[in-house]
């Protein structure tokens, strides 16, 4: 089985960990998240590590991957190094590993450290906190800021944000980072990116009110393209949700 990686020169050391992943992470029992991808908890040489395997994909995509597009694995490690040369918080990467059978993509890792964080924007989103009106609003910005940089995160959904409480404010992290665009962003565009959130209307404003503010776009405006574009991403997630049952026979009237 043919093997590609790349990782960082201070972590050359850690080769003969990378060429074994697959075992490795086969053997380890702490998974942090199970669905189509999984990712665990690994120390590797005495320092812990967000190992993330990705599911092996289906024929036609192996193909794909292997000849004209870049691998999740490859893009999550390139865009981590980006983020961070433009001074937004990710986990450090450490390495991508592929490997290939038949010169075809089979499986694929992604390897960070592990970064410390107290609770994702969901908690927030949800009023588990009762600073929850603090962290939006510096989310907002947070938020803001990644938009001047031209960082478009196509994942950007609350499981995706990671919060820590710092001294002064808080520091907010993104993961899951594999599919993210690098252009230029204005802010009227820069509404839609907060649709993922399933934010409440009267988060929807206190996000709205700080994201204007720092961007020039006028406050009515900002809160109601933030709102046309959660509403809509809401009805399709809605719409998929009622089809998913119906195709698997479930009649039943909504809850």
């Amino acid at each position: 089985m043919m093997m590609k990686s790349e990782y960082q020169p201070q972590y050359a050391h850690l080769t003969p960990f990378f060429v074994d992943i697959k075992t490795i992470f086969e053997n380890d029992t702490q998974s942090i998240h199970k669905a189509r991808n999984e990712l665990k908890i690994i120390t590797l040489d005495e320092q812990k590590m967000v190992v993330k395997s990705f599911q092996i994909p289906h024929p036609i995509n192996r193909v794909v991957y292997s000849f004209f597009r870049k691998t999740k694995a490859y893009k999550s490690y390139h865009n981590a190094l980006r983020l961070i040369n433009l001074e937004i918080s990710t986990p450090m990467p450490v390495s991508y590993i592929e490997f290939y059978s038949a010169d075809l993509l089979k499986n694929s890792y992604f390897i960070s450290l592990y970064s410390p964080y107290d609770f994702t924007i969901r908690e927030a989103l949800h009023h588990k906190c009762s600073d929850y009106s603090d962290i939006l609003r510096q989310f907002a910005a947070y938020t803001y800021d990644l938009h001047t940089k031209g960082v478009w995160h196509l994942d950007y959904s609350p499981g995706n944000i990671l919060v820590q409480r710092m001294e002064e404010g808080y520091r907010f992290s993104i993961v899951d980072i594999n599919r993210m665009a690098f252009r230029e962003i204005t802010p009227l565009e820069g509404c839609e990116n907060f649709n993922k959130l399933w934010a409440r209307d009267e988060d929807i404003e206190i996000m709205g009110r700080e994201y204007a503010r720092l961007s020039g776009l006028d406050e009515s405006v900002a809160i109601r393209e933030m709102k046309r574009h959660n509403d809509a991403n809401k009805r399709v997630k809605n719409f998929k949700k009622r089809l998913k049952k119906v195709l698997k026979g479930d009649f039943s009237a909504p809850a």
